[in-house]
Order: C-alpha cells, then sequence, then structure tokens
C-alpha cells in the first residue's frame, strides 16, 4: 500500500486525514524505518507494509473510540496501534505501555520529531502498571501482543465500568474460546466482534469489543507467572 492509496483506503472507514496529520505519519514511518536498522523495533521494514499493516491495520479502531477520551495501549511496541490512533485524535489522551525500555526510548524520541502532545509513554510491565490504575481508562487497546485471556486480565482491570477493552488478532476462535470464562469473571462481556480483511493483500483480522459492566475484584490482575500457568475458571455455585 502506497501513500496514495493509504489514504483512500481510510476514507472509505471513515477517517480523514489532515495534512499535518500525513506529515507526521510520513515522519513515523521514515523514523521506524531508520530506527529499525540498528534496534529490532518491528519485522516490517519497507514503506508499503508499513503503510498497509501498521498505519491502516491500527487506524481500524478509530471509529470504536469516537466518544472516548483516555486510552491506554498496551504492550504498544513501536507505537501500534496507540501512536498511529493519537495522532488521528489529537483530543484524546494516550498511555503508551511497554515492557521493553528500548521501544519505550522509540516511542519518546518519536513524540518529539512529530511534536504530539497526546501521549505518554511509559516503561513498566502490564500487570504492575495495572495494578496502580484501576478503572481509569475509558478504553484499552492491545494489537497482537499476547492471548487473548493473558490480555483480558491485564486489560480489564485498568477499565472504567462502562469502559471497553479492543483487542486486535487475526485468527481469533481458539483464543477466544480459552478466553471466555476469564472475561466473565473479571466482568466483562462481549458486545460485538468485527471481522474483516484488510485491503489489497487480503489478511484476516477481528476486533473484539468486550465491556467492562461490573468492578473487578481486587486482586486481578494476578502476577504474570500465575497468570500464563492458571487461567481463570468460573466458581461452582
Amino acid at each position: 500500500m502506497n501513500k496514495e492509496e493509504f489514504i483512500n483506503y481510510t476514507k472509505e472507514i471513515g477517517v480523514n486525514l489532515k495534512e499535518e496529520q500525513l506529515e507526521q505519519l510520513e515522519i513515523y514511518k521514515n523514523f521506524l524505518i531508520k530506527y529499525n536498522t540498528h534496534t529490532n523495533l518491528t519485522a516490517i521494514k519497507e514503506e508499503k507494509g508499513i503503510y498497509l499493516k501498521h498505519f491502516y491495520d491500527s487506524l481500524t479502531l478509530h471509529k470504536y473510540i469516537k466518544d472516548k477520551k483516555k486510552l491506554l495501549d498496551i504492550g504498544s511496541g513501536a507505537g501500534f496501534p496507540g501512536m498511529v490512533l493519537a495522532i488521528t485524535n489529537p483530543e484524546k489522551q494516550f498511555l503508551l505501555l511497554d515492557s521493553n525500555h528500548k521501544k519505550i526510548k522509540f516511542l519518546n524520541e518519536l513524540k518529539e520529531k512529530i511534536k504530539i502532545t497526546n501521549v505518554e509513554c511509559v516503561h513498566e510491565r502490564a500487570e504492575n502498571f495495572v495494578k496502580k490504575h484501576k478503572e481509569e481508562f475509558d478504553v484499552v487497546t492491545s494489537r497482537a501482543v499476547a492471548e487473548l485471556r493473558i490480555l483480558t486480565e491485564l486489560s480489564l482491570p485498568a477499565l472504567k465500568i462502562g469502559g471497553y477493552f479492543l483487542p486486535m488478532k487475526s485468527n481469533i476462535e481458539e483464543e477466544l474460546e480459552h478466553a471466555k470464562e476469564t472475561i466473565e469473571v473479571l466482568k466483562g462481556k462481549i458486545k460485538e466482534t468485527i471481522s474483516f480483511e484488510l485491503p489489497i493483500e487480503k489478511s484476516k483480522r477481528t476486533i473484539l469489543i468486550i465491556e467492562h459492566f461490573s468492578k473487578t475484584e481486587e486482586n486481578y490482575p494476578r502476577p504474570y507467572d500465575k497468570i500464563m500457568k492458571k487461567p481463570l475458571k468460573k466458581r461452582m455455585k
């Protein structure tokens, strides 16, 4: 996907990019390519892939965050989807969280280059961060970071009541089956499953909309090793 195709396809999903935003994304793309020559940020290292699989893919979330103000992106990596959404939604506040110091360093340098002020980048493990920031965010996003049941335990406790967890996945069926009890235990409810294909190459994508409908118990999220080893189960009545 070249730049012109990117502009046209984003219009089809309701994103009309301003000239300043296009310039910011151009700087982003060039800085990512350059930075990737010495620090491994992403396997996608060429322009067409960045426009399609990073920028466009991130913007497929755009319409699902319209009326939300404070967003957390867990495992943001090189800024997908969080930084891209922050560029196109300057009125919203974004916190990009990653446990990899090199990736947070890249994001902070990128912030300066594109002169963006609605983003905070934090280097910390998600389970530790969320323990200190319960019910603080309107939306939590995460793109292809970990298995859905693990992401669910890291994400739902960070959401306000009525907030939404929006995980981005490719094939979701098996992960979703394993995550259903975790979602229920943590007071989540699946509102919608959106499946689509990326343009041009037609790879499959899925966005889940999971509502946090009631207060999650204080002991969540658990330490990461427990999340990994012991999936949550509904209590027997």
